[in-house]
């Protein structure tokens, strides 16, 4: 595995030189005296593969090291990274590799086995973002309980909802039942109602990937918006042009592990190299 010219000494640490359980590296383009508004130390979290193993009674009252362990498996494993506030970091690597766990280990969703992460600021999360709201209420009810779990009061929903409406571009089916809109148009929603948010990191899996052009463009231009006006980044995509556009620094998984966190360009030229035919 070549490692790009443009890093050397301590950046060449996430290629694996030196301890291969060593990963951790700082990030090259941001002052060491902030704080990092994303740290994660020695973070790893384990799943099953089947779920019908299932532990024996005695495993309640071992220690974990002897505890039986079905069929498990490391998702993540010794991740260690920070990040910066108003650093936009993309993840990058095949399917099954961990980028979305991670992610969801980042927003909170999921506990990790070991290590720790720990998040400083707010986060608006773009991950599965359809999901919380409730086919049977209108778009207009969604729009206020949705908005409302992550945080904004009724007056905020109030002075944003047509912003929200004009974004996604759903005016006529306000009061239209959420089940009967189309896929795309109830990510129109819920992307709208999550960029109106005014959380300091913006965490996004693939979102971009779902929707029409025009759509997409005017999604493109929010999180640049957003990023101008210094929200952190944190963002799983396979596209490299978001990669690229996004991002000045990337995180590339392998089987749970991290091989690189660099300069994105770096990254994808590392992950191009492994997986290109």
């Amino acid at each position: 595995m070549a490692v790009p010219e443009s890093l050397t000494g301590e950046q060449n640490r996430a290629y694996g030189a030196g301890n291969p359980n060593d990963l951790t590296t700082t990030s090259p383009f941001f002052d060491d005296d902030q704080e990092p508004v994303i740290s994660a130390q020695n973070l790893g979290i384990k799943f099953r593969r089947n779920r019908g193993n299932r532990r024996s009674f005695k495993d309640l009252f071992s220690s974990q090291k002897r505890r039986a362990a079905p069929d498990e498996f490391w998702a993540l494993h010794n991740i260690s990274f920070d990040v910066q506030p108003g650093e936009a970091m993309g993840i990058v690597g095949r399917n099954g590799q961990g980028k979305s766990t991670l992610l969801k280990l980042v927003a909170g969703v999921i506990l990790p086995d070991e290590g720790s992460v720990h998040v400083a600021e707010g986060v608006a999360p773009l991950i599965e973002i359809t999901g919380g709201f409730v086919d049977d209420l209108t778009v207009r009810d969604n729009i206020f309980l949705t908005a409302g779990l992550h945080g904004m009061t009724r007056g905020e929903v109030e002075d944003r909802f047509d912003d929200i409406i004009e974004f996604a571009d759903i005016g006529p089916f306000i009061d239209t039942p959420y089940r009967h809109l189309s896929s795309g148009m109830k990510v129109r929603i819920a992307f709208s109602v999550i960029a109106r948010l005014e959380e300091p990191i913006l965490l996004v899996d693939e979102v971009l990937a779902v929707g029409d052009r025009n759509f997409k463009e005017k999604c493109y231009t929010r999180i640049h918006e957003m990023i101008d006006a210094g929200r952190t980044l944190f963002i799983v995509s396979h596209n490299e042009r978001d990669l690229r556009d996004f991002c000045s620094r990337g995180l590339y998984l392998d089987n749970g592990e991290m091989v690189i966190d660099g300069p994105i360009d770096d990254v994808l030229e590392l992950y191009n190299e492994d997986y290109t035919p």
